[in-house]
């Protein structure tokens, strides 16, 4: 037994905890959990606990459905919200075939192998997602006029006493307990909308983090009498909720982003790495926003990126560089404005970082820039810069995915197929589904 196996049975009986929550995601990122007694955790770190791997979404199919599920000490953490007398804590999981080999399936897994094969290039993989969110006055129901949001506030707005300023306060202070450090948090751009910075952390820590984060603010919210949802477009007239995500890689304690003598301050790998996700941006759109309603955010404007192109300092581009700071080469990093807060994020982290690669490795060349507001340029104008559209439907997004090698390569075999096979599913459903758009504009004239 390891010194981290160690730690994790030691703070077990001497916080008194009684129960240790099991968390890992399906393959589109919703979160599952199973609960476990602290005896049986010394054989769950050794041996896994088993479970039905046909029942979760992508898994396996039912006549191989036997599977192992074999937590990470390294993410023991506390749970706040459920009390302390008796405690509980939880656990993030590697998912393993009864050979213990890992699943194929496992986005967990998949985010690993992306990150190894990185290593091998001698770079580590950092990640600093700003994900919006909406707070609402009620439970969303099925066919049901959705919630209003909490308040009228806007960019910045402090609302005195309000429900967005005592969320903001409960839900930081129950983060910073789980372990989850936060930069900022404030008020967004639209009524009900909030945002919180996490502090930059390697890939995959991160991505635990979004799904423990998006836990946690439900629960906080639930608790206060309101309702917080990740949906990408909730209202028609309001913004969108995007997931900005900065990146940067690192060889040791260098930047390997960092070059004081370009005119950005780029390296050459970060330009490669630049190019290498323009150059895929199309075909990772599937993954970094992968349901129907991530395109109505995708094409409304309001900050959030339509077309491939980069800036510096540019938040209508699909890539932004962000300004220098002066004697701080290691926060040079890019910003990739595209993934909203619903995606799964090992997967979307795996693909961005493969996508960058893949430009490193092939020598991609950067294209010029755009200081322009991308939205105001008429179509002739972007077309004349080289600027293509992203996916404007999950539809297309898919088209794109599924002949990508890249992608295929990424996600493997079981991944790519399961998810192409279930967004296809979602989109011949919502094509099917006559809206209450269509019933306004026609059934009154036709």
């Amino acid at each position: 037994m390891d010194k981290q196996q160690e730690f994790v049975l030691r703070t077990l009986e001497e916080r008194d905890i009684r129960f240790i929550r099991l968390w890992f995601t399906d393959v589109l990122g919703v979160l599952k959990s199973v609960a476990v007694a602290p005896a049986e955790l010394e054989g769950a770190f050794a041996e896994g606990i088993g479970f039905d791997g046909s029942a979760i979404q992508g898994f396996t199919r039912v006549y191989e459905a036997d599977m192992l599920a074999r937590p990470d000490p390294a993410t023991f953490q506390i749970l706040p919200w459920r009390g302390e007398n008796p405690g509980t804590a939880r656990m993030f999981c590697d998912i393993l075939l009864p050979d213990g080999s890992p699943a194929p399936a496992d986005p967990r897994h998949v985010l690993r192998r992306a990150l190894a094969k990185a290593g091998e290039q001698g770079f580590t993989f950092y990640t600093h997602p700003e994900i919006e969110f909406y707070l609402l006055d009620g439970v969303p129901q099925p066919g049901k006029p959705a919630p209003e949001p909490v308040d009228r506030g806007g960019y910045f707005d402090l609302t005195p006493r309000g429900p967005s300023h005592d969320f903001r306060r409960e839900a930081i202070t129950m983060l910073e307990r789980t372990g989850i450090s936060v930069e900022f948090s404030h008020h967004e751009v639209a009524p009900g909308q909030q945002e919180f910075d996490l502090r930059y952390a390697d890939a995959l820590t991160t991505a635990d983090n979004i799904m423990t984060f998006r836990i946690v603010m439900k629960e906080v919210a639930l608790s206060q009498g309101v309702y917080a949802s990740f949906m990408p477009k909730p209202f028609s007239d309001l913004a969108g909720s995007g997931m900005h995500t900065h990146l940067s890689l690192f060889e040791g304690d260098r930047n390997a982003f960092y070059d004081p003598g370009d005119e950005y301050h780029l390296s050459a790998a970060a330009r490669s790495f630049i190019a290498g996700i323009l150059h895929h941006a199309s075909e990772i759109t599937a993954v970094t926003n992968q349901y129907v309603n991530s395109y109505k955010r995708l094409i409304s404007g309001n900050e959030a990126p339509a077309y491939v192109c980069w800036g510096h300092n540019n938040r209508s581009a699909l890539v932004r560089v962000p300004m220098y700071k002066p004697s701080k080469g290691n926060s040079t990093r890019i910003e990739l404005r595209s993934p909203d807060s619903a995606c799964n994020p090992y997967l979307a982290f795996a693909l961005v970082l493969a996508a960058g690669l893949r430009g490193i490795d092939k020598g991609y060349e950067l294209p010029a820039g755009s200081e322009d507001d991308v939205w105001s340029l008429t179509d002739a104008e972007r077309k004349a810069m080289g600027f293509a559209p992203l996916p404007q439907t999950l539809d297309a997004a898919i088209a794109a995915m599924e002949n990508s090698e890249l992608v295929a390569e990424t996600l493997g075999e079981h991944v790519f197929e399961f998810f192409l096979r279930n967004k296809r599913s979602e989109w011949n459903d919502y094509r099917r589904m006559v809206t209450p758009f269509e019933l306004d504009r026609y059934l009154p004239s036709l």
